[in-house]
């Protein structure tokens, strides 16, 4: 399992990404979109394999929207 801030770091280069080069995509940003503790929750903890998921997502949101593109 990835380190947890190499997962967030990856998250953050991908929905960079999809903001810079493929915009279109940007509203499926909160259809795919984990839920975060908000608020003061200073105890609460993300879960891992939740970020993994989200990252795996973005991920595959890229490669099919650039396979069906070409």
């Amino acid at each position: 399992m990835a380190n947890q801030q190499d997962v967030l770091t990856k998250i953050s280069m991908l929905t960079t990404e999809i903001k810079t080069k493929y915009p279109e995509l940007q509203k499926y940003l909160d259809e795919t979109r984990i839920t975060l503790p908000q608020g003061d929750n200073s105890d609460a903890e993300i879960d891992s394999k939740s970020l993994e998921n989200y990252m795996n997502e973005l991920e595959e949101l890229i490669k099919n929207y650039k396979d069906n593109k070409s």
